[in-house]
């Protein structure tokens, strides 16, 4: 992803501001976004722009040039991280709700040879993030993941808990979100909730729907903390899962 980013410097500039990178950068892509749906009624580069209204936060969703499947949806306000106090309100949910809605556009790029519900969503903290602009990443699924979770599936609660099981090596923290709360759902919120000190800038978290044949339904909501925390790590950018589906 951060190689991803910096090809959009290209893409936001004919501006100056834009030919370094930054921890800038997207916020810079964002306005470029903002200003041209405003202006000439398309939202290049991003794939849309939601202003917004009174009632709700703007959003953009934003393909990463650079990697086959891979979208990020952010916010059209500055909103540096997920550790801004504002996300634990109703913003935090629109922008995750917004999330959700744009999880087909994986899908559409792999021509359907994913399910929905293979397509995992990310955020990562303060030390595991290149840019300073809140920004959900949504990708495939890695494979083992979803086979950890599958194994593991009776292990969730609808409380934090430290999982039994690593994922991807690292030891998380999970619980269950049933399907009924999955509508109006701000994991943002949820983080506050979690065991021990509550360093939100040394935290990331993942969210990852249950599959059709495993025993709960719902999403496991993962959690992970260190100072460079990046549960990205659980989304697969090559999409081996859509390919394993089409050789069956």
């Amino acid at each position: 992803m951060r190689a991803a980013l910096a090809s959009l410097v290209l893409l936001a500039a004919a501006s100056a501001a834009a030919a370094g990178v930054t921890r800038d950068t997207l916020w810079v892509v964002t306005r470029t976004c903002v200003a041209a749906q405003s202006t000439f009624g398309k939202p290049f580069p991003c794939l849309r722009v939601d202003p917004g209204s009174s009632e709700k936060p703007g959003f953009a969703v934003l393909k990463a040039p650079l990697l086959k499947t891979e979208v990020v949806v952010m916010p059209t306000a500055k909103v540096v991280g997920l550790e801004e106090a504002s996300l634990r309100g109703p913003a935090g949910a629109a922008y995750w709700g917004a999330a959700m809605e744009a999880r087909f556009h994986v899908t559409d790029a792999l021509k359907g040879r994913l399910d929905l519900r293979d397509v995992a969503m990310a955020v990562n903290s303060r030390g595991g993030r290149s840019q300073d602009q809140l920004h959900i990443h949504l990708d495939c699924v890695r494979p083992a993941v979803r086979a950890a979770l599958h194994a593991n599936a009776g292990t969730f609660t609808g409380e934090w808990r430290p999982l039994p099981f690593p994922l991807e090596d690292e030891r998380y923290y999970g619980r269950l979100v049933p399907a009924a709360s999955l509508d109006g759902l701000n994991p943002f919120a949820e983080l506050a909730r979690l065991p021990g000190p509550h360093d939100l800038r040394r935290t990331s978290f993942a969210m990852v729907v249950t599959a059709a044949d495993d025993p709960v339904q719902g999403a496991f909501l993962l959690a992970y903390r260190a100072g460079d925390s990046h549960t990205e790590w659980l989304l697969d950018h090559h999409c081996t899962m859509a390919d394993e589906t089409a050789v069956r």
